[in-house]
């Protein structure tokens, strides 16, 4: 869950939020297996972490992390994980929580409880590219401002006296960000004076799973647009694909209308009546599902 502000008091642990694919990595002897949130195999991906993965000291068990991308600084990019086909991309697993271990289910444990287990796991100098996601107790304010000073994305919070609870959409765990940025759907684009793809017109499904029109993002797109264009291609229709809030006239003039199944990752400084302030395009989100795409608001402000 989206907040303002990170949780006051020592009920509360924080980490760094994690700027890639959220991964679960599954062992069961020798073999191993990453998912995505939607259970997507992703194994094929990333063959150094399931290297790695395959040499822990364990029969089963199951690791819930994120696939990020290392800049030379430390921070970890979803941009620059983009480009890894084209070589050159250091990637790590960041590895925060343990499900299960050699048979045992611990979602019943607090967090605390399963990240020992997990570190156990990990060993003292996890083997690279596995990384061990620590943490802080209490604090948060601080924790934020430093986040906010090293330019980070922001840090998830969580309870330090709830169980595993699966998904996102739950207050015992809460994160705040730095800098806005969330999943959007693409439900049409625009082209250039030149031709090419001038900009894409994005929404996201509101409560009653209607898709809403959000604003568009014109920009950060050129490295992907030959791959952009092409899946357009696949997916053009005739009518407008969002049920709420399209405006008319010259904001959607010769717009090009999609099916709504591509999912994108944009930052922005706002939301403004008219729209996304300052947007730029961050890259593709082959890892969520287009339905579950919402407006990521904090509680406070909705």
């Amino acid at each position: 869950m989206l907040v303002k502000q990170p949780p006051a008091g020592d009920g509360w642990i924080h980490e760094i939020k994690l700027d890639g694919y959220r991964i679960g990595c599954e062992i069961d002897r020798g073999e191993v297996t990453l998912l995505s949130r939607r259970s997507v195999e992703w194994t094929d991906h990333f063959p150094e972490v399931v290297g790695a993965a395959r040499r822990l000291a364990v029969e089963t068990a199951l690791l819930d992390g994120e696939v990020a991308a290392v800049l030379p600084d430390g921070r970890t990019s979803f941009h620059a994980m983009q480009g890894r086909s084209g070589g050159g991309v250091t990637v790590a697993y960041f590895i925060f929580d343990l499900i299960f271990l050699d048979g045992q289910d611990l979602t019943g444990l607090f967090v605390e409880e399963r990240k020992a287990r997990l570190r156990k796991v990990l060993g003292p100098k996890p083997r690279a590219p596995l990384v061990y996601v620590d943490h802080v107790v209490g604090g948060g304010a601080a924790f934020f401002a430093e986040a906010t000073r090293m330019r980070l994305e922001g840090i998830i919070s969580k309870s330090r006296s709830e169980p595993y609870r699966p998904g996102a959409r739950h207050r015992s765990w809460q994160k705040t960000k730095c800098q806005l940025r969330q999943e959007f759907v693409v439900g049409g684009w625009q082209a250039s004076v030149l031709g090419g793809l001038g900009a894409m017109l994005l929404g996201y499904y509101d409560e009653a799973g209607r898709l809403t029109y959000a604003g568009k993002v014109g920009t950060g797109h050129q490295r992907q647009e030959k791959d952009l264009l092409a899946r357009f291609a696949k997916l053009a229709r005739a009518t407008p694909p969002f049920e709420v809030g399209l405006p008319s006239g010259a904001a959607i003039r010769e717009a090009r209308w999609l099916e709504p199944k591509l999912v994108v990752e944009v930052d922005f400084i706002e939301w403004t009546p008219d729209g996304l302030r300052h947007p730029s395009f961050e890259g593709i989100r082959e890892d969520k599902d287009p339905r579950e795409v919402r407006a990521e608001r904090p509680a406070d402000e909705r």
